[in-house]
């Protein structure tokens, strides 16, 4: 019988301000993508709540804002507010773990940009001025989602043009 692999639980923030986009351009060592640019984020793990008290007998609540929260602030520095949801893909490829990737837009609440050493530059785009980065495969697309919902319109399921 063939082993199932878990999916990993990644969640990513897409931060606003002042109209841009924050993107992080990832370190040459990588093994994933690298010097490719990307939104900040990073994996879930039972540790972002195992030692924490429950909301309820039986449950943690705000788990993957409280993640994505802490993987902001280590990857680029800056605070978030205002969390709310854009989209989810899913990355299967035989050489590496399978990935759940939740993707979120926030704005940003404050602090200067000071990326880790996993990333080594960052930049404020517009949404025309993605274009000309050198993104990951779908980050432009999750962009386009951020500004629909950033320009009123309601959430909605990505499909292929």
């Amino acid at each position: 019988m063939e082993e199932k692999k878990l999916f990993k639980v990644v969640i990513t923030a897409i931060v606003v301000k002042d109209g841009k986009y924050l993107v992080l351009q990832r370190a040459g060592w990588e093994k994933k993508f690298p010097l490719r640019w990307t939104v900040p984020g990073g994996k879930l793990s039972t540790e972002d709540y195992i030692h924490e008290p429950k909301d309820t007998p039986d449950y943690w609540y705000n788990v993957l804002e409280k993640t994505l929260r802490r993987e902001v602030k280590q990857e680029a520095g800056v605070d978030l507010k205002n969390i709310r949801y854009v989209t989810s893909l899913a990355d299967a490829r035989p050489d590496m773990d399978p990935s759940l990737v939740i993707s979120c837009l926030a704005d940003c609440a404050g602090g200067e940009v000071a990326t880790d050493e996993s990333m080594v530059d960052h930049k404020w785009v517009s949404l025309e001025e993605a274009k000309s980065v050198d993104l990951i495969e779908g980050i432009y697309e999750e962009l386009e989602m951020a500004e629909h919902v950033l320009k009123g319109g309601g959430l909605g399921e990505w499909s292929k043009k």
